[in-house]
């Protein structure tokens, strides 16, 4: 017969992995900040050698994005790119004078999840991290969460 007992895990055996935060500091009001090499540190000192890393920006004008850090010049087409979709200037219902940029944040999203082996991230060879700010120049939170397999 089969029992209808829940299973119990023993939690105080499961590793939460390690939280870290970094401020960081916009100069200009569209701009694309590679912060591979920061998150890249949080995985090493973490110890983690296998797992996941997820990526979190607490801010509605502020996005994370994962595309190639080779050629600046991409970064000047993604804002060009942007501003065509969501013009400042454009017609808004919601009429704070920062609307295009609540739009431009949301087209990346505000959280990436990557995957951490042999305590590295996992990227593509062309691929690096981005806070990208819609709103600055400001102050922005990034949260970054290692956790091990």
């Amino acid at each position: 017969m089969a029992s209808t007992e829940p299973i119990k895990e023993n939690f105080s055996q499961r590793k939460s992995g390690k939280l870290y935060t970094a401020h960081i500091e916009s100069q200009a009001r569209v701009e694309f900040k590679d912060i591979s090499s920061l998150v890249q540190k949080f995985v090493t000192d973490s110890g983690v050698q296998s797992g996941m890393c997820f990526l979190f920006v607490p801010h509605t004008t502020a996005a994370i994005l994962i595309n190639e850090n080779d050629d600046p010049a991409l970064q000047k087409d993604l804002g060009n790119f942007l501003k065509s979709l969501a013009p400042r200037d454009g017609s808004y219902h919601h009429d704070d004078g920062n609307c295009d940029a609540h739009l431009k944040a949301a087209v990346f999203g505000n959280s990436k999840w990557l995957f951490v082996e042999d305590g590295r991230l996992v990227l593509g060879r062309w691929q690096g991290i981005f806070l990208c700010e819609f709103d600055g120049p400001r102050r922005r939170d990034l949260r970054v969460k290692v956790l091990p397999d």
